[in-house]
């Protein structure tokens, strides 16, 4: 159906055996979204880098057969996620809501905290995600409401998921927009045309909104916080501004887990990330931290003549990293890492911020929305849901 539509959606395979999926690897290219063919919430899903990674998942982690296959989908790094949610009545499509995921596409989408309406894309790619669900609603003879997730990757636009079912943004959306989307859709459903109920098309609401994740992290020790393709949230919450970063400022008020305001800063990225690190780091100076860095990190800060403070990692020896942050040296820290290796490594690093409940992110997206916060902070102000909603229907 995509190709008929002319539409993109990352290299993908099925595979019934080890060795089928090994050859469809090297064919699609690592790294992977590797998943069971059915699966909810992100279950038995990971991301691998190299072919040791995915034999182990084939073999260990599920059992690949003929009944039981596994699809194999090619990773899109440092994508930029959007969901949108969407209502047809077989005729009409109606945009209820198109939402920019703050963490990068390879975490879970109700992990991932958004913005509403989206804060960095383009009117042209917006108009062009409205065009192509649109195209699949009316390809898939929807009647309700559908799910579409994409991911953005530099100007072109790859369709990762369509669910004609109602999606967990829902709720978030009828909120930001005054409009209960179920309502309308089952009335659709019911044989109500979307004209007749008056929703004939998208609804802009005129503050910001973004959708945190609320997680259980604190009452499970030994758990790794890290965010992937697996859901691990709980719960969420709202935060409403009149900018992205107030809004994003609020919505880790409301999950309990401010930012600092000021101290100093841990960053240690991984190597794709380094080419993101310079303006973050100028950034955060700006805002008055003092920054500590990772050897591999604090090299590239070094170099360009910023101020850093090298910190051992903890394979590195004493004092390290950890020691720091039981010592509460270390207010805020922005860590990405991939491979499994990695990820094992840096695990006690995310383990001990949580127990010294110190602020921290595992994306560099997070870290850009951290200093939109930071930003305006100071700028706060408390809506009333009814009253934008009244603002939203007066404009209406």
């Amino acid at each position: 159906m995509l190709n008929k539509l002319n539409l993109k959606q990352p290299a993908n395979r099925i595979v019934r055996d080890v060795d089928e999926g090994i050859s469809a690897a090297e064919e699609i290219g690592y790294p992977l979204v590797v998943r069971p063919s059915y699966v909810l919430g992100g279950r038995a899903m990971e991301i691998v880098y190299q072919p040791s990674e995915l034999m182990s998942y084939l073999r260990e982690a599920v059992v690949v057969t003929p009944d039981s296959p596994v699809l194999l989908d090619r990773f899109l790094d440092q994508a930029i996620e959007v969901d949108v949610d969407a209502v047809s009545d077989g005729e009409q499509v109606v945009i209820g809501a198109i939402m920019e995921h703050i963490e990068q596409a390879g975490v879970h989408s109700g992990d991932s905290a958004c913005s509403l309406p989206p804060y960095s894309l383009s009117d042209v790619l917006i108009k062009e995600i409205e065009r192509q669900v649109d195209a699949l609603a009316k390809a898939l003879n929807v009647v309700g409401l559908m799910n579409v997730q994409f991911a953005i990757q530099g100007e072109q636009i790859f369709v990762l998921e369509v669910n004609p079912r109602a999606s967990r943004t829902v709720p978030f959306v009828s909120k930001c927009i005054g409009r209960s989307l179920a309502k309308i859709a089952a009335r659709c459903m019911a044989g109500t045309s979307l004209a007749d109920q008056g929703f004939t098309g998208p609804i802009e609401p005129e503050r910001f909104h973004v959708k945190e994740a609320v997680f259980p992290f604190s009452k499970f020790p030994g758990v790794d916080p890290i965010l992937g393709p697996e859901m691990k949230s709980t719960g969420e919450v709202m935060g409403v501004g009149r900018t992205f970063g107030e809004a994003y400022d609020k919505s880790q008020w409301a999950a309990n887990d401010p930012i600092p305001q000021s101290g100093r800063v841990l960053l240690s990225v991984r190597d794709p990330d380094k080419d993101q690190l310079l303006p973050l780091a100028q950034d955060l100076l700006d805002l008055g931290f003092s920054l500590c860095a990772t050897r591999g990190s604090a090299s590239v800060i070094a170099d360009a003549g910023l101020p850093v403070e090298p910190i051992n990692k903890v394979v590195e020896g004493r004092p390290d990293i950890t020691d720091a942050i039981k010592n509460h040296e270390i207010d805020l820290i922005i860590n990405t890492t991939e491979g499994k290796q990695a990820i094992a490594d840096s695990f006690a690093i995310r383990r001990t911020a949580l127990q010294n409940n110190v602020y921290y992110t595992t994306t560099m997206a997070g870290g850009r929305a951290v200093v939109a916060a930071l930003r305006h902070q100071g700028e706060i102000e408390v809506y009333c849901l009814q009253s934008l909603h009244e603002v939203i229907g007066e404009r209406r």
